[in-house]
């Protein structure tokens, strides 16, 4: 027969059950919760390594420029004119008489013949004065003479009525008339002398005003006739023809640049410094440009006071030979010698980070298969380095290409 059995209560074990899985459920949330992430994988191909070292470090600082000639020589045009011929071609090498163009203006002639006429005008006016002042001279001097020997004679009649009134031979009266006629001689032969010297000190003066009329027409003609030679423009010194932009049948006005003239074999660099790195370039430092086909040493000659979109402009002076190929507005690369330090550490320069400031860098560990973040502080930056001030030691490898996608992680996986 079947016997009864009293059915068991499972309510309670299932409660516990229950509880005790959702303890384990929020220990294992809060034991995940405070694992840190798993740190993100980086090629290590794509990464640019470099070590800590220390040593000598020299400071410098680059810029693009070109070459460009020491001694540049402008042709302007002194006078207006027509190109009727065109005698050179740029490229060209020339010499001081070389011919360059040929330049047509009548006007300009016609000034030059009016201005030879008012000169030998005045070359003639010069003759007439001259002609005329000398015989009112000469007349003068006739005078002079005339008096003088009126005067003489006068005297020798005095001296001959004194001797004979003296013998009651002639009266009083005609003896003193001999003596006043003798006064009147003696002042008329003065006033003729003063005369004669006025007349000589005026001559000179008015020779001397015509003379320098005549020089000042003939200083006019001589510019004139200059205005004439230069219609035929010559290149004034030796070198390469740069440019000659006029061409036959164009006007040139006065002043107008018409070629330019260089100096070949005499070259300088002018190079564009940004103006964050200028501020350490003085005169007579050392550099070399790289023109791509060598490089030439050189020293710093000028600095540009102003800044120019954000870049300063300096000439280096060029001191060794020139590599074949070197001609003018060839782009070069100029590299300056700031600085020499004797023992500091440095690493090469970081994608990002300024000098004189901290920035946070990965430092290659375990072999370098990972890498973790540090605090490094930066010195003084040059081209490719820069100066390390703490943070790190000699001999740490870090990574000193772009990392900004990691800036959220702390370490990283190098595989």
């Amino acid at each position: 027969m079947d016997i009864p059995r009293t059915p068991v209560n499972r309510k309670p074990r299932r409660v516990v059950y229950g509880a005790g899985a959702a303890a384990l459920l929020v220990l294992t949330t809060l034991g995940l919760k405070g694992l840190k992430p798993a740190a993100p994988q980086v090629d290590r191909s794509t990464i640019w390594v470099d070590s800590v070292q220390r040593g000598p470090l020299v400071l410098q600082v680059r810029g693009p420029g070109t070459l460009v000639p020491e001694r540049i020589r402008w042709i302007s045009a002194i006078t207006a004119g027509r190109v009727e011929q065109r005698l050179a071609e740029i490229g060209q090498e020339v010499k001081p008489e070389t011919v360059l163009l040929v330049l047509s203006n009548p006007d300009v002639q016609l000034e030059a013949l009016e201005s030879e006429r008012q000169l030998t005008a005045a070359r003639g006016d010069r003759v007439n004065l001259r002609t005329s002042l000398e015989s009112q001279r000469l007349n003068q001097q006739g005078a002079v003479a005339v008096s003088r020997s009126e005067y003489l004679e006068a005297k020798r009649n005095a001296v001959a009525a004194e001797s004979l009134a003296a013998k009651q031979l002639i009266s009083v009266m005609e003896a003193s008339r001999a003596r006043d006629r003798v006064e009147e001689l003696a002042t008329r032969y003065d006033v003729e002398q003063r005369r004669l010297a006025v007349l000589s000190d005026a001559m000179g003066s008015q020779l001397s005003l015509q003379e320098a009329q005549v020089d000042r027409l003939r200083a006019v003609t001589e510019f004139q006739r200059g205005r004439v030679r230069s219609m035929e423009v010559r290149a004034g010194a030796s070198g390469i023809l740069q440019d000659l932009t006029l061409e036959v049948g164009q006007w040139a006005q006065p002043g107008a640049t018409l070629a330019r003239i260089v100096e070949p074999g005499r070259l300088k660099a002018v190079l564009r410094i940004p103006e964050t790195q200028a501020k350490d370039v003085v005169l007579g430092q050392p550099a070399s440009i790289d023109t791509r086909n060598g490089v030439v040493p050189g020293r710093v000659s000028r600095i540009d006071p102003a800044v120019q979109n954000g870049t300063v402009t300096l000439d280096v002076l060029l001191e060794g030979e020139l590599p074949r190929g070197a001609r003018p507005d060839l782009s070069v690369d100029g590299t300056i010698e700031v600085e020499r330090l004797k023992d500091v550490l440095y690493v090469g320069r970081p994608a990002y980070g300024q000098g004189q400031s901290s920035v946070g860098l990965f430092r290659l560990v375990e072999d370098g298969n990972a890498a973790v973040r540090v605090n490094v502080e930066l010195g003084r930056t040059s081209v490719n380095t820069v100066e390390i001030r703490g943070g790190v030691q000699p001999g740490d490898k870090l990574i000193i290409s772009d990392m900004s996608r990691w800036d959220g992680y702390d370490r990283v996986r190098v595989e």
